[in-house]
């Protein structure tokens, strides 16, 4: 394998020319806070989820000062259903922070990227990879498997761990627009062919190589992560509950509106609706008001 592996990075880049799903913040026109946008809402979420809430988020918010200039709690009604709504409040805070700090301009500088608030390592440097151009190893979950399957001859990754970027970085070609590319392409790869169930081995530009492959398909994944519970009845679901509710009220609620609404479709236990309500309040995504609940201001 290791003869190959400087033609790894052009064949897939040739692959992804002509494959890539043509999705919007792909475009060459779009710019860095847009990018910003689409990797704060794909952390976690499918893409064909994403698609029509960046496009409205971008019409309404097309820069950092349009959205710092909206309440916190517009940001966090108009995230919807995509989950995990905390991301919405990190992505009002950094672009408050982008637009007082940083004259309007999502900053190009890793460092400066992670300063931002909800941003880690990997957003930081996706965002310097695919807006600046910037040559950074950028790893996904998908990149991860193609990795494991395609250099290590492993089923599948195991625990996220710094050698992936180690990985990353020895396919990674020295231009860095082709480095970029590499970045998107290797994501993209595993997010549509070499995909975690049923991979797609014949339409693969890199299957030649392939070490798992070549070993015959063996069952080697590494021991999976314990299960995440279910989350139908779970404090997820609860909290979606109230969230929903408050999302499309036109004015605050009583609490124990709130509280009912969490209870709707049944609790496990007693308490969780009590639960989910503080910690909603914990996290900053409701708020209460001279005794009525809302979303935050």
């Amino acid at each position: 394998m290791a003869a190959e592996l400087s033609r790894v990075a052009p064949a897939v880049n040739d692959w992804y020319a002509t494959a890539a799903r043509d999705l919007p913040w792909r475009a060459p026109d779009v710019d860095a806070w847009a990018i910003l946008v689409s990797e704060f809402m794909l952390q976690q979420t499918q893409v064909d989820r994403v698609l029509p809430r960046w496009t409205e988020w971008m019409e309404r918010w097309p820069t950092p000062s349009a959205l710092a200039a909206a309440e916190p709690g517009e940001a966090v009604r108009a995230w919807g259903r995509l989950g995990y709504p905390r991301r919405a409040l990190w992505l009002h805070r950094a672009a408050v922070e982008i637009a007082e700090r940083h004259n309007d301009r999502v900053p190009s500088d890793v460092d400066a990227l992670l300063a931002l608030t909800g941003i880690g390592p990997y957003t930081a440097r996706a965002v310097a990879a695919f807006a600046f151009g910037d040559r950074h190893p950028v790893v996904d979950t998908n990149t991860r498997r193609v990795i494991a399957r395609l250099v290590h001859g492993r089923a599948a990754a195991g625990m996220p761990s710094p050698a992936d970027l180690a990985d990353m970085e020895a396919l990674l070609p020295a231009e860095p627009v082709a480095a970029a590319r590499f970045n998107a392409a290797a994501m993209e790869l595993g997010a549509t062919v070499c995909t975690a169930r049923a991979p797609r081995c014949g339409a693969c530009p890199v299957a030649d190589w392939c070490e798992w492959r070549g070993a015959g398909y063996p069952d080697n994944a590494p021991a999976k992560r314990p299960r995440q519970a279910a989350f139908s009845g779970s404090d997820r679901q609860v909290r979606g509950r109230i969230m929903a509710l408050l999302r499309e009220a036109t004015s605050p609620v009583d609490p124990a509106d709130a509280l009912a609404a969490a209870a709707e479709g049944g609790l496990r236990e007693p308490e969780q609706a009590r639960r989910a309500y503080d910690s909603l309040l914990a996290d900053g995504l409701i708020v209460e008001h001279e005794g009525r609940t809302a979303l935050p201001r």
